[in-house]
């Protein structure tokens, strides 16, 4: 799971997606394609939407997405074109180019692009963690990962 800061999206993607697979066959991560938070938390209003929804995020820690990713992981998801972009650039064959996507094209809701919600209101945060859960109801059906 990868956003701009690895702050707001993806650790909310990532919990998310934790809690509807099993932990032993399937590895969930998530990462920014921007260093500017190496190491921090979450953003606290993603931390409360997921409390809120009955997910801890908050023992994550953000990282930097690097090229490394694309041996340790099989499927990766951007949450917008801009970082879809950034990934595909550190892409180094067609393999790892074929591991991406975006998050929005598992399913059908009419848009292609999770919104980043760092500059808005709390509602922002309640409106990405639906369109992430829906997408990965959409990922756990299609890789049979239930």
């Amino acid at each position: 799971m990868v956003c701009l800061g690895n702050i707001c999206r993806s650790p909310l993607a990532q919990g998310i997606l934790e809690s509807k697979v099993d932990s032993a066959k399937v590895m969930v991560d998530s990462a920014g394609t921007a260093g500017y938070h190496i190491g921090n938390k979450p953003d606290h209003r993603s931390i409360a939407v997921g409390k809120k929804n009955g997910l801890d995020i908050s023992k994550q820690r953000c990282r930097k997405f690097e090229s490394g990713d694309f041996d340790q992981f099989d499927q990766i998801y951007a949450m917008d074109k801009d970082n879809f972009t950034n990934v595909m650039a550190l892409a180094r064959t067609d393999e790892d180019r074929n591991k991406v996507k975006l998050l929005l094209a598992e399913i059908d809701l009419g848009i292609q692009e999770v919104p980043d919600p760092y500059y808005g209101g709390d509602d922002g945060f309640d409106y990405i963690y639906s369109l992430i859960d829906k997408a990965c109801d959409g990922i756990v059906a299609k890789l049979h990962l239930r």
